[in-house]
């Protein structure tokens, strides 16, 4: 166990006291759930950072990394769907989650055939998850209707269009080997 593989299982446990924050009666229980959130988004950068610095990568890491990116990132969807009752806040919502899935079913097809660099990540995917994390931080620290909730619809959004974007890019790098397989 070393500390980039910590910072990941961290972020793993703090999903529930998100979603506890998220739901307190107080106050300063979205602030303070949207500040977990953001402290979660650090250490995935971090986690993967110290993990290059100090040489650490492991297979564990590999693997938890991005589960916990999308664990993180998928609860919080959850919450903001709940909380937000829209079609203007459920449909990027979706489009999120659902290339979440394809991507991740996609790179382990991929990886099975020992074609996992063809969906490495790519700068447009960097991107996304930033658009993504900025949204999901406004529209948690803020309730329906406050301004800055406005641009945190906005903002996600834009990840939804990159996350389409995204996934698109991928799949046609992977296509001829899809295709492949029919």
């Amino acid at each position: 166990m070393n500390i980039p593989n910590i910072l990941t299982l961290a972020r793993i446990a703090f999903i529930p006291l998100l979603v506890v924050l998220f739901y307190l009666p107080f106050d300063w229980s979205l602030p303070l759930a949207a500040a977990l959130f953001a402290v979660a988004a650090l250490t995935d950068w971090l986690d993967g950072y110290l993990a290059r610095r100090w040489n650490q990568s492991t297979p564990f890491g590999a693997f938890l990394d991005p589960v916990a990116d999308k664990l993180m990132v998928v609860v919080a969807l959850a919450l903001l769907i709940e909380r937000y009752e829209t079609l203007i806040l459920t449909l990027p919502a979706l489009v999120i989650i659902g290339r979440e899935i394809v991507i991740s079913a996609l790179r382990e097809w991929m990886a099975e055939m020992g074609k996992r660099g063809q969906v490495a990540v790519s700068w447009i995917g960097k991107v996304k998850t930033s658009l993504q994390m900025i949204a999901l931080l406004v529209l948690l620290a803020f309730p329906p209707g406050h301004s800055l909730a406005v641009l945190g619809v906005i903002t996600l959004y834009a990840a939804a269009m990159l996350t389409l974007w995204s996934m698109i890019q991928y799949l046609k790098a992977a296509w001829p080997h899809l295709s492949r397989s029919m």
